[in-house]
């Protein structure tokens, strides 16, 4: 089975499920594990965001898409040389990888069409069934049947450790910071399972931008910043747009101490198998008593108001 994946979260799982052998193919920002980095790039970027700020991001994202253009291109080159048996895409959001109807358009021209599933989950549930469909795909049930109910098992022992909570914490989580967006599909319901209530955020619903005066009327007691796309280092010097703000030291978290900054790439944007991770972050970030264990250094840090 010859395997092209052109979203991370695909990857992930493809390698979860002992397929890593099998990818001939994959996007540029599939890095996770490191074996990733070293498969063929078949897409790439049409943007130059690399080190750009929130603002600038948002402003040169939100002018390709008015003006009806594509962000991620497939190199047509690169995937017929690949010669895939199914390619993974999806159809979550036109920001984050190539969308179906392009992938479908390039497809249609190679010498042997591929089988193409186009992954688009909204909660938890359908990250799990995303992993038992590529693994039904491509003749490995029963290790992704091992997987999901590991994740599963993990997931549970977080909801019932939570479940004995004395108070669940108002939690605002932003999924970009310039202009603000809280996290939607999975997350809230992470932040659920993890203990604590999503003051803006509706479980399935896509993330959806926020005013300053939205974030005051919520009066989170947690702030946990998760930019899309960022990593821990990445997202830490993004932070000064909110925390300089005026009206962002009145904020209860703000006022306790507690506003987390995390590896949002890693564990909370990206509907694969790391989701699981990102929920044991967010449950000691909630409920530090029941879970004391704190995630490692590069993945979350506590911010320091000023």
């Amino acid at each position: 089975m010859r395997i092209v994946s052109l979203l991370p979260a695909a990857t992930e799982i493809a390698y979860a499920l002992g397929l890593g052998d099998d990818l001939v193919g994959v996007s540029p920002e599939c890095d996770y594990p490191p074996a990733a980095r070293e498969k063929p790039v078949v897409s790439r970027a049409l943007l130059p965001t690399e080190g750009a700020s929130s603002r600038e991001t948002s402003r040169l994202v939100g002018e390709k898409l008015e003006s009806g253009g594509a962000l991620y291109q497939v190199d047509e080159t690169a995937l017929r040389a690949a010669q895939p048996d199914v390619i993974v895409t999806q159809g979550l959001c036109a920001v984050c990888a190539p969308t179906l109807g392009d992938v479908e358009d390039v497809a249609r021209r190679l010498s042997r069409e591929p089988d193409i599933v186009s992954l688009d989950p909204h909660h938890l549930v359908d990250v799990l069934a995303d992993v038992e469909r590529l693994g039904r795909m491509c003749g490995v049930d029963d290790r992704a049947a091992q997987v999901v109910e590991a994740l599963r098992a993990r997931i549970a022992r977080v909801r019932v450790r939570a479940a004995s909570a004395e108070d669940r914490p108002r939690t605002l989580c932003l999924e970009w910071l310039d202009p603000m967006f809280i996290a939607g599909h999975w997350v809230p319901e992470m932040v659920d399972l993890a203990g604590g209530a999503d003051v803006l955020g509706r479980p399935g619903e896509k993330s959806r931008r926020v005013e300053p005066k939205d974030v005051v009327m919520a009066s989170p007691d947690v702030v946990v910043l998760m930019p899309c796309g960022f990593d821990l280092e990445r997202t830490r010097k993004e932070t000064p747009v909110v925390k300089r703000a005026r009206w962002w030291a009145d904020l209860p978290a703000a006022r306790a101490d507690r506003v987390w900054t995390v590896d949002g790439s890693s564990y909370f944007n990206r509907p694969g198998p790391r989701l699981v991770d990102g929920l044991e972050i967010l449950a000691h970030i909630l409920q530090p008593r029941l879970f004391p264990r704190p995630p490692r250094p590069k993945d979350a840090h506590r911010e320091e108001v000023g």
